[in-house]
């Protein structure tokens, strides 16, 4: 079987011989000895087409996907369901292969994507400005943290322990690059955020919040924008796209820059990705944000056509007034999220949280009948996996104050039965650890 790389002996000979190195070892000797590998890699014989196949179906069959198991698996990224048309759409070559559109006049069904999705974002949100995507939630956070700096120059976040942790701590990554503080707010017995009139102060950037937070708690935005903006500083929300449907929409709770996860917008689990991020602001801090953002406008006809407007990136723009590095867009992720929110139309959306809603009030109502006072739930997850549902996201991880103690995602995929299951699993596998270590279930 012929070998998968083109290059062949008389190839690699031409190349060298034109960087006027005479070989492969010569190429790589500044690399030190310590950082090589020093032996072969461990590649095994040969195997035909079919043989591959076989023996890389046999590791994907080690993994188990949510098809496998009833999930209650959370936590950012959720099991949600994408519909057929998604895919007959995104894989259309005119969406799924092209490069940035450097050329409006020859990207403007690129661009057109670009603009609904902005429409879409922006009124989810209620802000006026979205960009054409970010890379992802976490990283959208980290971002308008840049923005908030570049705003008002000050030097210092404070941040709800209400945020995804992944959030908070690619915030304080990056914030340490360009000398910020980084303050978290603890929350309060009901899980909101304590915001303690001390902690505003003129140094304060921005107040850093997220809704619902990562404990499912419904923040009240609006005092706590009002008093950041009272202090001259901005308030930063990552929100759940899907509740906005329901809730006050951040823009109306006087948020400044709105960002999130888009995961749950037609974009499968895969492993945690890649989804996309969604980046919304005022009107004011449009020429701070990040990415980019395309346009309407009209030709020389009169004909309704698309450009980019903005692009913030330094090789777009002077280095030192760039605002990110974003080369592109999630363009064909946030395609998915446009199709889908479309797909639903602004009454399905709000069915679809309702929906949501409905079953989350009633797992609260199942679940409160299993008894509370759990061995380590590490082990409690082991046996429900066992036996073919995920309960949850051990709070412990991120929380120690939380030890054993459970976040449950629930979507539209999630039944009746489903959560009738959950209870059901969870309540033997307690007791069955309970017995493991000799004693029955405290009371």
């Amino acid at each position: 079987m012929s070998s998968y790389t083109s290059a062949t002996d008389a190839d690699i000979r031409e190349m060298l011989a034109a960087i006027g190195v005479a070989s492969i070892e010569e190429l790589f000797a500044d690399i030190p000895e310590s950082l090589r590998l020093g032996r072969a890699l461990n590649l095994g014989e040969p195997l035909s087409e079919q043989e591959v196949y076989d023996e890389l179906r046999a590791l994907a069959a080690r993994n188990t996907s949510t098809e496998d198991e009833i999930t209650f698996l959370g936590a950012g990224m959720y099991d949600n369901y994408v519909p057929s048309l998604i895919d007959s759409i995104i894989t259309r070559s005119e969406f799924l292969t092209p490069y940035t559109p450097y050329q409006p006049e020859i990207s403007q069904g690129g661009l057109q994507a670009m603009f609904e999705y902005q429409t879409a974002i922006s009124e989810l949100t209620g802000l006026p400005i979205s960009n054409a995507s970010v890379y992802e939630g976490p990283s959208a956070v980290g971002a308008a943290g840049y923005v908030a700096k570049l705003a008002n120059g000050r030097a210092k976040f404070l941040v709800s322990k209400g945020v995804h942790p992944h959030s908070r701590q690619t915030l304080t990554t990056l914030a340490k690059g360009y000398g910020m503080e980084v303050v978290e707010l603890s929350l309060n017995a009901d899980g909101r955020t304590e915001l303690p009139d001390s902690a505003l102060d003129g140094d304060t950037s921005a107040l850093v919040l997220q809704q619902p937070n990562f404990l499912g708690i419904v923040e009240d935005l609006t005092p706590l924008a009002a008093a950041a903006k009272a202090a001259g500083a901005l308030t930063i929300c990552a929100c759940d796209p899907v509740p906005l449907a329901l809730l006050k929409s951040p823009g109306e709770c006087g948020v400044d820059v709105a960002v999130g996860e888009g995961q749950t917008l037609g974009n499968r689990l895969d492993f945690g990705g890649p989804s996309f991020g969604f980046f919304a602001a005022t009107e004011e801090l449009t020429r701070r944000m990040p990415g980019r953002i395309a346009g309407e406008t009209r030709d020389v006809d009169g004909k309704r056509g698309f450009v980019l407007t903005l692009q913030t990136r330094e090789q777009h723009i002077r280095r030192e007034k760039a605002t990110s590095n974003i080369c592109t867009s999630q363009a064909l992720n946030a395609l998915a999220g446009v199709i889908y929110l479309s797909w639903l139309g602004r009454r399905g959306i709000v069915e679809l949280a309702e929906l949501i809603l409905k079953r989350t009030a009633y797992a609260r109502g199942r679940l409160t009948e299993v008894p509370g006072l759990w061995p380590p739930v590490e082990r409690v997850i082991e046996r429900c996996v066992a036996q073919g549902v995920n309960p949850g996201y051990p709070l412990g991880r991120d929380y120690p104050e939380l030890e054993n103690c459970l976040l449950v995602a629930i979507t539209e995929r999630r039944t009746k039965a489903d959560i009738d299951r959950l209870a059901e699993v969870l309540e033997s596998a307690i007791a069955a650890e309970w017995a493991a270590r000799g004693a029955g279930a405290p009371a």
